[in-house]
């Protein structure tokens, strides 16, 4: 089992950037592929980004690709959503997912569907001034 604490989010003009980080406790990270997810007031949760077990690979959501960026660190148990150019469009409830795989299996493919996750952080805020 592992858990999840998000941490990064807050107030940021439009135009502007923050980097969310997510730290996890527990079992190896490395055998966990992890995604981000966020919910705006009144609409679904919506895919954000993904990134594989060894960071080689990465997904994005339309909306963010070009302007956001996943990566993680292994060694330090953390994934991290780097996000510029924020937009009006952009806040919300932002968290990150852990997928448990087993040692063997491939370690380059991510995962952006929601129902394919774990464990779930308790989310950070992102909010957006116009």
């Amino acid at each position: 089992q592992v858990q999840l604490v998000e941490s990064g989010g807050g107030l940021v003009q439009a135009g502007g950037s923050l980097r969310l980080s997510c730290t996890a406790s527990g079992r190896t990270f490395s055998n966990y592929a992890m995604g981000w997810f966020r919910r705006a007031p009144g609409k679904e949760r919506e895919f954000v980004a993904a990134i594989s077990r060894s960071g080689a690979n990465t997904g994005y959501a339309d909306s963010v690709k070009g302007r956001f960026t996943i990566s993680r660190d292994n060694a330090r148990k953390a994934v991290y959503l780097r996000m510029n150019t924020l937009k009006p469009e952009d806040p919300a409830d932002y968290y990150c997912a852990a997928k448990g795989l087993p040692y063997f299996s491939s370690s380059s493919t991510y995962y952006t569907g929601a129902s394919e996750y774990d464990y779930w952080g308790q989310g950070t805020q992102v909010t957006v001034s116009s």
